[in-house]
């Protein structure tokens, strides 16, 4: 049986087998581009956290201790926690690298910025984040947040990665759901004891320092 190919342009690139191709040419760049920059850490956080915010505030001073470490910082490139992390890092003349996602809202990215990356798929994009980076540190934030939070313990707890440091900041913020996870997930034998060791919680910038030094200490 004969299969036409779409009349127009649109319609031949929207056909699933060529998508792979622009899948590959993301994978491409993106490990082009990001296995130069050295150490990194990851931050994520809210979009929606404004600059009086004291997550902000604190963002920012995380990135700054880190890019005085010699790490470069690896955010989304928007908005609230990202623009606060990557302002720190430009503040502490580190490298500060932002990974964009093609959203109906057309997130754009912010400032500060020096290396930015702009991506289709989700899924390419975290590769980039977990690939690339010695640390995820996980500021107060939403769905997406989360989302970032629970594919990397997922993947730590499966052994898809190795185990590398994955931070909580803001003990306050996330009590709520540390509780559920040690009285109900846990209680119900849905996790390990030892997989509530995966992740680590803090509430000072220079703890999420102290953390990551620690964990390559051993």
């Amino acid at each position: 049986m004969a299969i036409r190919m779409k009349d127009s342009k649109e319609g031949f690139l929207s056909e699933d087998p060529w998508r792979v191709f622009r899948i590959m040419s993301e994978f491409v760049e993106g490990f082009e581009v990001l296995s130069k920059i050295g150490k990194a850490v990851s931050i994520f956080g809210s979009s929606r956290i404004k600059p009086g915010n004291q997550y902000y505030k604190l963002t920012e001073e995380v990135a700054y201790l880190l890019a005085k470490e010699g790490y470069a910082i690896i955010t989304g490139s928007g908005p609230g926690v990202m623009e606060a992390a990557n302002k720190g890092a430009k503040r502490a003349g580190g490298h500060s690298v932002g990974l964009n996602i093609q959203i109906p809202s057309e997130q754009k990215p912010n400032r500060y910025v020096d290396t930015l990356l702009d991506f289709r798929y989700f899924f390419v994009r975290k590769v980039m984040f977990v690939k690339y980076a010695k640390a995820f540190v996980i500021m107060p934030g939403g769905y997406g947040t989360l989302d970032e939070f629970t594919e990397a313990i997922n993947l730590i707890q499966t052994e898809r990665i190795p185990k590398f440091p994955v931070i909580l900041f803001g003990r306050e913020y996330w009590s709520g759901m540390l509780d559920w996870l040690r009285d109900t997930v846990l209680k119900d034998g849905n996790i390990s004891r030892k997989d509530l060791d995966i992740f680590t919680g803090v509430g000072e910038p220079k703890e999420v320092v102290a953390a990551i030094k620690r964990f390559y200490k051993k």
